[in-house]
């Protein structure tokens, strides 16, 4: 088994995570026309991240297991909750914080 497969699912995990605040800057945005709510840079960008992790997930997926996968793909809530919190300048609720603790404390007994 490679390692760099888990490094590109978990670069893929990041990048979703961008993906998910492009969506809700757009989101937060008022748009004129409702064509130009979903054909806007933001929308179409994220898309695009979205599909590009899409194809990468696959592709890492021929070499690492299912089970891996299952696990590296939750990290994808605490890398938007710090972007969230880094990008957005949003508070972090105290259920939050606990949800994302016990997805690390999941990870990290699902490896031991």
């Amino acid at each position: 088994m490679n390692h760099s497969f888990f490094v590109l699912m978990f670069f893929g995990t990041f990048l979703s995570a961008i993906s998910q605040i492009l969506l809700k800057k757009s989101a937060e945005q008022k748009h004129e026309t409702f064509l130009k709510e979903y054909l806007n840079w933001r929308v179409i960008t994220a898309y695009g991240i979205f599909f590009a992790v899409l194809l990468l997930n696959t592709y890492a997926y021929t070499r690492i297991d299912l089970k891996y996968g299952a696990v590296i793909d939750t990290f994808t809530y605490v890398f938007v909750l710090l972007l969230s919190v880094l990008l957005l300048h949003e508070k972090v609720s105290k259920r939050q914080l606990i949800g994302n603790l016990f997805i690390l404390a999941g990870i990290f007994i699902y490896n031991l």
